[in-house]
């Protein structure tokens, strides 16, 4: 069968083809676009995501750091509160001390340190020198200095013994 189309007929035609062809390559170019934006909005969700893993990142890292740095803290306060109890029960036992030798009547004291650092407090030298001995200290090392004799540094001696004058305290 032959069909025959007048050029009127033949000029809607290719005229509505056109504008089909025009409304196809605007709806191509929309769609691309699109999907550039889209792609541009995925590389930025990307990025942003990956930026929220680092701090999240940092944030378990400096979380870390903190529990640990509490953990320090809470065993140093610890420590603390021991020495503490260890000071107060110093301070009663030479409050005991002082009041016996008080009762006494003992003109002085002697005090035993071992590297300069305070051990023990005797109402005898002798005392001083077996507490010191007892703590391993060289029954044959004791010392005595002329009088007016310049001391060395504490810190170099392992055990000295000091009398204090108790004088009214």
């Amino acid at each position: 069968m032959i069909s025959i189309i007048s050029t009127r007929r033949l000029r809607e035609m290719t005229e509505a083809v056109d504008g089909l062809l025009d409304q196809a390559a605007t709806l191509e170019a929309r769609a691309d676009a699109a999907v550039v934006r889209h792609v541009a909005d995925l590389d930025q969700m990307e990025a942003r995501a990956g930026d929220a893993e680092a701090e999240a990142d940092a944030l378990r890292a400096r979380l870390l750091a903190e529990v640990g740095e509490r953990a320090r803290l809470e065993a140093e306060v610890e420590r603390l509160r021991a020495q503490l109890l260890l000071d107060a029960e110093d301070r009663v036992a030479l409050r005991q001390l002082l009041k016996a030798v008080r009762k006494q009547d003992h003109r002085r004291v002697y005090v035993l340190f071992r590297w300069g650092a305070f051990h023990s407090v005797h109402l005898s030298s002798q005392a001083a020198e077996e507490a010191a001995e007892t703590e391993g200290a060289d029954r044959a090392g004791w010392t005595r200095l002329a009088p007016g004799a310049a001391l060395p540094p504490a810190s170099e001696i392992d055990w000295r013994i000091q009398a204090l004058p108790l004088g009214g305290a």
